[in-house]
């Protein structure tokens, strides 16, 4: 009788916690989710040593369509609210009038948005962040951008050259995007 007992027992404090630990499930919630990550990537690094912008003379140093399909595929396209493309230039050359020219392009190869980047002056760098969507430019400029041109023009001399190792002209940019996930 005594083992008797002790399965009653066993099985009715095994029948509470089952029933006392049951919550209706709320299959709701995920409408209430709100998930906007920032993504951050670099876009291009582009460089051109002093010598080959002497060399070049007075044509342009870059002067190169890239294509640039990440921001136009669906999966981004469809969902990016804003963000903010930062370009940074670096000139460690003697060069003080270098023109830089940044051109976003749609498919067919129009221009939708440009940016013209003052010259540096040798030994510094400078640095331009553009806004696009809610607080900048429209956000259909990123949507649609295929590709991107850039244009370095030397409206210098080409005879000097820096004191510096290895001096170049750099041009660095990055994108950080806010994207709605669902």
């Amino acid at each position: 009788m005594n083992s008797f007992l002790r399965y009653v027992l066993c099985f009715s404090l095994c029948l509470t916690t089952l029933v006392s630990c049951i919550e209706d499930q709320d299959f709701g919630q995920y409408d209430d989710l709100n998930l906007t990550p920032t993504l951050e990537a670099s876009i291009l690094y582009i460089e051109s040593p002093e010598s080959f912008i002497n060399a070049a003379g007075d044509v342009d140093i870059i002067s190169r369509d890239f294509n640039f399909d990440a921001f136009s595929s669906d999966v981004f396209a469809k969902r990016v609210l804003d963000g903010t493309i930062t370009y940074i230039v670096e000139n460690t050359t003697s060069k003080d009038d270098i023109r830089v020219r940044v051109e976003l392009l749609n498919a067919d190869g129009g221009v939708i948005d440009v940016e013209n980047i003052p010259p540096v002056a040798p030994g510094s760098e400078y640095r331009l962040d553009i806004a696009y969507g809610n607080s900048g430019k429209n956000i259909n400029i990123i949507k649609f951008t295929s590709s991107i041109r850039v244009t370095a023009t030397n409206e210098g001399d080409s005879t000097s050259t820096s004191d510096l190792p290895d001096p170049k002209i750099i041009l660095k940019s990055s994108g950080k995007f806010r994207v709605d996930i669902k």
